[in-house]
């Protein structure tokens, strides 16, 4: 029978949150229950399949667009179709659109691309990153998605770890700081605002994410999805602290980790997301998984669903990313509640937790796109604010081969300059990973400004710029004494998770050589294009004049320039300690036995001359 529109709470804006989740849930059947809790990815997404399957939520992985280069407006075209197919069920309860928007809408071609998180740390702006929370919140908002799986806050103890560029620092004290981002996305919440209740402040702000809890950055030998063995007190101290500033931010929602903690897998432990996360800490929103992460918890891989499924939904996940088999999910969640191994009273939990978030983000009132918001994507606004978060976050290492002789600025009316090396005229790479595609792309990927454009666009009138991806002989024998300078951008090629381990870290593509062969005949300035510290061979250091970290800027290259000309001077101070060698590893500014080439905090500014040997 119809239920009439008056009585139902949960369909009066004015009520109560608490409220209208109750009054919703009273009247959900256990499917519709189920469907809350799956979230499937979008390649397996159709109007039929939400409707029949009464599925909560839909995610685009990395790289899975509409179409490629798709505009805004198809994104929001695809997302709007999706929620139609939602608001026709019984009950009409709104899909909730994710996205991994982990460094601007990074998925969405034509997108302001922001440094990467570990750039961001360098400039210790809490401000900065607040407002990048801002423009990212109203660029994935333009495309229709109301949630993205930011911020990872990991704090990142090794660099072999292929996600260290996707943490802020190896220091929790600032991670903790720039989590400020949360408020940017979501909205302040006021003074008076409940610790651990869930905020969003209004169309134009979305759901931010706290991942990946807990301990994620400090796996043994930084490997991927690996195991953090520390005392609850050290996880406490160094890896959950973060999550406290998130939580008292009003973050909506925390996915946990791959990772396992002294054994346990974080996707089955109910001590750290029940008994830690939401009654010590008092965390009111949901927990997500990630990507597959239930069907890892045996080995191998999916071997027995039902039994993982039992373990994680029973340990205090709420939503499960499934992100394919959902037929399979459903069936199994459904059996392990009728057999009594999952009680409704933890099915009631977990979908009271999701639709909270749901009222509270707005979406039963504003279920659609907000059209008017299509032109902020790639804004000249948000580009500006990019182009200062990169200026901010580039790390000064070298200036000048004697204190006596600094060598930047560079001077932008040299008679002829020679600009090389593998990362030069790159936006892929000068963006990273998470950059159109899960692992990032090479080349002209989106719409943005390589180091080369920005070099191009302030050089004076009368400078000749010379561009050679690789250096000819020539150039590097009897032209070589033409030049009054070169820049040689050297790098990482893009990753992401366990393709970025790198138990070496030495610069690819002969990088180091290239670097030292144009700088043993040209005044050389080296800027260096990676998503953590590198090995720094001594005859690089020696050889150079000039040594730039710019981690992965994203598609603002214009910051560049402003600094290495002289426009701005540099800020950015390393957010994580720089080693000597490998076989330190895992080295932080913590640590009893500390020698590193440069210690954490180091930077240097154009007016304090070219010593950068580590005070």
């Amino acid at each position: 029978m119809e239920i009439q529109e008056e009585s139902c709470i949960y369909k009066n804006p004015d009520a109560p949150v608490e409220a209208r989740v109750q009054d919703l849930l009273s009247r959900m059947t256990l499917p519709e229950k189920i469907g809350q809790m799956t979230q499937i990815e979008r390649v397996v997404t159709t109007p039929a399949v939400i409707a029949e399957s009464f599925i909560g939520s839909v995610t685009s992985g990395g790289g899975s667009w509409p179409f490629e280069d798709a505009k805004p407006s198809d994104w929001a075209d695809m997302i709007d179709g999706y929620q139609k197919a939602a608001l026709a069920t019984r009950l009409g309860i709104p899909i909730i659109y994710g996205i991994d928007a982990v460094h601007g809408n990074n998925n969405v071609y034509g997108a302001t691309i922001f440094p990467h998180n570990i750039g961001l740390g360098a400039t210790r702006d809490t401000d900065l990153t607040r407002r990048i929370g801002v423009a990212t919140a109203l660029e994935v908002r333009a495309i229709g998605a109301s949630w993205t799986f930011a911020p990872c806050v990991a704090v990142s103890r090794d660099p072999r770890w292929g996600r260290t560029y996707e943490s802020y620092s190896e220091d929790p004290e600032i991670t903790s700081e720039l989590t400020k981002i949360v408020s940017g996305l979501q909205g302040e919440p006021p003074k008076e605002h409940p610790s651990g209740y869930p905020f969003l402040a209004g169309r134009n702000n979305v759901v931010a994410c706290a991942k990946h809890f807990v301990g994620d950055g400090g796996t043994d030998k930084g490997i991927n999805e690996g195991n953090t063995i520390v005392s609850y007190e050290e996880l406490e101290r160094i890896h959950l602290a973060p999550y406290l500033n998130c939580i008292s931010q009003g973050v909506c929602t925390v996915m946990a980790s791959f990772s396992s903690w002294n054994g346990s897998k974080l996707h089955a432990d109910y001590f750290l997301l029940t008994e830690v996360l939401k009654q010590k800490l008092g965390f009111k929103g949901f927990v997500i998984s990630d990507w597959g992460a239930v069907g890892k918890l045996t080995k191998p891989k999916g071997l027995n669903h039902r039994n993982s499924l039992k373990m994680s939904i029973n340990a205090g996940m709420d939503m499960v990313m499934v992100p394919f088999k959902y037929e399979r999910f459903i069936e199994d969640l459904t059996s392990l509640v009728e057999s009594g191994e999952v009680t409704m009273a933890r099915i009631d939990d977990a979908v009271e937790r999701i639709l909270r978030v749901k009222f509270v983000a707005g979406l039963f009132e504003h279920p659609f796109t907000d059209r008017s918001l299509l032109d902020s994507v790639g804004c000249k606004e948000h580009r500006e604010l990019g182009r200062e978060a990169v200026r901010k976050s580039l790390v000064l290492l070298k200036n000048g081969k004697n204190v006596d002789k600094p060598f930047l600025p560079l001077d932008r009316n040299a008679k002829r300059i020679l600009v090389t090396g593998t990362h030069v005229d790159d936006l892929g790479y000068q963006c990273g990973g998470w950059t159109k595609a899960w692992f990032g792309l090479s080349g002209r990927i989106t719409i943005g400004t390589t180091l080369l454009d920005a070099i191009n666009a302030t050089v004076g009138d009368k400078t000749e710029v010379i561009y050679e991806k690789t250096p000819s002989e020539e150039t590097l024998g009897a032209l070589s004494e033409g030049f009054s300078y070169a820049v040689v951008a050297v790098g990482e090629a893009p990753y992401a998770e366990t393709r970025g381990y790198n138990s070496e870290l030495i610069i690819p593509f002969n990088g180091s050589d290239l670097a030292t062969a144009v700088a043993e005949r040209i005044p050389t300035l080296v800027i260096l294009f990676s998503g953590r510290p590198m090995v720094l061979e001594p005859t690089l250091l020696e050889k150079t004049e000039g040594l730039v970290a710019a981690w992965l800027p994203g598609s603002e290259g214009q910051g560049m320039a402003d600094v290495i000309f002289g426009d701005y001077d540099f800020e950015g101070k390393l957010p994580v300690s720089w080693f000597k060698r490998v076989e330190q590893l895992p080295l932080n500014a913590d640590a009893d036995l500390y020698d590193p080439l440069f210690p954490f905090g180091f930077g240097l500014k154009l007016n304090c001359g070219g010593n950068s040997n580590p005070v």
